[in-house]
């Protein structure tokens, strides 16, 4: 039966039909997630290369686990979210020691209209902001309002309660705040 990225057939189904050597599925999981999984790697990383490679061994790590996926245990999709998230932290972890300043800047996609070079501005400054973050205070915000998952997901892609879901992300958005409240007429943000 022929399905497309955007079908009702549930993530789970279709490992399941790959694991049976189902190619379609795999190509329609493949269509489905990596965008998801390298969207989430990008704003944990910052480093679109980086990103790129850790989007590539979570795909990997889901295609290998797929025989032995015991649907009804976590989602698919939140399994993917904290194997990404597990990869980025380990990659974090490598990074340090190392100098801001060797560290290269992430690849600018925008064009070079007004508009575009503030966008590039607000996505930068957030982005630092992101990155001053502590990394479990990260992790929760860019889930919650970035990826848009509720926080009972959180919970499980981070192995923590919700309550500490809920504490990590009010935590976070108030040093993200602080962190940008004296930019705003910078960013192009004004009271009026």
């Amino acid at each position: 039966m022929p399905f497309d990225a955007q079908s009702d057939v549930d993530d789970h189904i279709l490992l399941r039909r790959f694991a049976a050597g189902d190619d379609e599925a795999a190509r329609v999981l493949t269509l489905r997630l990596t965008p998801r999984v390298f969207a989430h790697a990008m704003r944990l990383l910052g480093d679109r290369a980086e990103a790129e490679d850790v989007a590539q061994e979570a795909m990997l790590r889901l295609w290998r686990i797929a025989p032995d996926w015991r649907a009804g245990e976590a989602k698919v999709s939140t399994w993917l979210y904290r194997v990404t998230a597990n990869l980025a932290t380990d990659r974090l972890r490598k990074r340090r020691g190392v100098a801001l300043d060797s560290v290269p800047e992430p690849e600018d996609g925008a064009p070079s209209a007004a508009e575009g070079l503030q966008d590039a501005a607000r996505a930068a400054a957030l982005q630092a902001a992101l990155a001053a973050l502590p990394e479990r205070q990260r992790q929760a915000v860019v889930l919650r309002h970035i990826e848009g998952l509720g926080n009972p997901e959180i919970a499980g892609i981070m192995d923590i309660s919700a309550e500490a879901v809920e504490s990590l992300i009010a935590r976070g958005k108030r040093a993200l705040s602080a962190a940008l409240s004296g930019r705003r007429a910078e960013l192009g943000y004004h009271d009026d």
